[in-house]
């Protein structure tokens, strides 16, 4: 496995149907391809509007099951025709009345390696999302793809520390943060939290952000997605916040054993003395 991995985001415009924003992301995955990307992820419900910013029953309809609904079997078939690891978050359906805000990860010869579950469900002004996603049960899971050890972190879940640094403790090299954030809400956090975790635990993180306004509300989505590598520092430009972008970046995986030689935070870490962190 090589040690520079070439990788890629996307941060999309809503197109205001399914179909064709599934067909958008399969073009971009096309053209990562094109130019030699081996693992691609998209932003948080990448087929669907941001619906949260209401609540209404008729959004349940973006629901589909996980491993076998229609849009991960889609992105199953371009896994294979493209050769790359694709990680694909969707409002997931297991059961009547069990839905989670899911990221499957579907590796580069289209097996389904399993998917993450949000944690952490904000219910906010805007970002009205336990009207709809009952809290991540699977776990924080790090999956062994074609280009490495890759985990998922879902939006919201980027500003509690702990699901970070369990992602570290279990492998991952490389976490997609796939989110939709607008400006005036959180936006001065956007270029500090992810690089922060990236420094924390040692890791590269990919953070995506939806942009442009969408039908169901006024949040703007600014996009300004990245890569960031383990010493903080971001990999190539960072998007823009107000158009629509596909970024291809090389990941060199060796500078995760080099700045954990070099800061050893795992080595110094203190679990014995962490006791009070999980009490309720």
């Amino acid at each position: 496995m090589a040690d520079v991995v070439r990788a890629a985001l996307v941060q999309a415009t809503w197109t205001g149907d399914t179909e064709s924003m599934i067909a958008k992301h399969e073009e971009h995955a096309r053209a990562a391809a094109a130019q030699g990307a081996k693992v691609i992820g998209f932003q948080e419900v990448f087929n669907a509007p941001y619906f949260c910013q209401v609540q209404e029953p008729e959004h349940y309809r973006w629901a589909e099951p996980v491993p076998d609904g229609p849009t991960v079997r889609r992105m199953r078939d371009l896994a294979r025709e493209t050769g790359m690891v694709i990680v694909v978050p969707v409002f997931e359906v297991e059961q009547p009345g069990f839905y989670y805000n899911t990221a499957a990860v579907i590796d580069a010869d289209g097996t389904v390696l399993g998917a993450y579950r949000k944690h952490h469900i904000p219910q906010v002004k805007g970002f009205w999302e336990k009207y709809y996603f009952k809290p991540g049960n699977a776990g924080w899971p790090v999956f062994d793809t074609a280009v490495g050890k890759v985990g998922v972190y879902i939006c919201y879940d980027r500003h509690f520390p702990e699901g970070w640094r369990q992602l570290g403790l279990n492998g991952a090299q490389l976490v997609y943060n796939p989110s939709a954030t607008s400006r005036g809400l959180s936006a001065y956090l956007w270029k500090l939290e992810q690089p922060a975790a990236a420094v924390a635990n040692e890791y590269f993180i990919a953070a995506i952000n939806r942009v442009g306004v969408e039908e169901y509300g006024d949040n703007d989505f600014y996009g300004t997605s990245y890569f960031v590598d383990p010493r903080g520092q971001f990999v190539g430009d960072v998007a823009g916040d107000s158009k629509e972008e596909l970024l291809v970046r090389d990941l060199d995986f060796g500078m995760i054993d080099e700045v954990r030689q070099q800061w050893a935070f795992y080595r110094d870490r203190r679990p014995d003395a962490y006791e009070g962190l999980v009490r309720p």
